[in-house]
């Protein structure tokens, strides 16, 4: 084995878990059409990907656990991903927050 100790500890491409602080900035929190569109996809993703709301982690994967969170206009959730493909999971599900996921309002 060759000695690592003169590399920065900066976790290895597409390895470890990533986190993300995101808004909902729609009118109407996230409810149905926004769920499904997030849901969608996170299922596009081989990561472990989880949202977070207060004390409350849920599988971003299924629309259902979305909705049970009612996370309504102004709340902030933690995005989290694992595994090879979490970096770009979460720069497309931030997007979809960012844009409130195609909505006007």
């Amino acid at each position: 084995m060759t000695e690592n100790s003169e590399l920065p500890e900066i976790p290895p491409e597409g390895g470890g878990t990533v986190v993300r602080k995101v808004v909902v900035a729609n009118q109407l929190g996230l409810h149905a059409r926004p769920a499904a569109r997030l849901a969608q996809e996170a299922q596009n993703f081989g990561s472990e990907i989880a949202i977070v709301c207060d004390d409350q982690e849920i599988d971003a994967k299924s629309i259902l656990d979305i909705l049970t969170l009612a996370a309504a206009q102004g709340s902030t959730l933690e995005l989290r991903a694992d595994g090879d493909d979490a970096q770009a999971a979460l720069d497309c599900l931030e997007e979809l927050f960012k844009t409130r996921f195609g909505e006007e309002k």
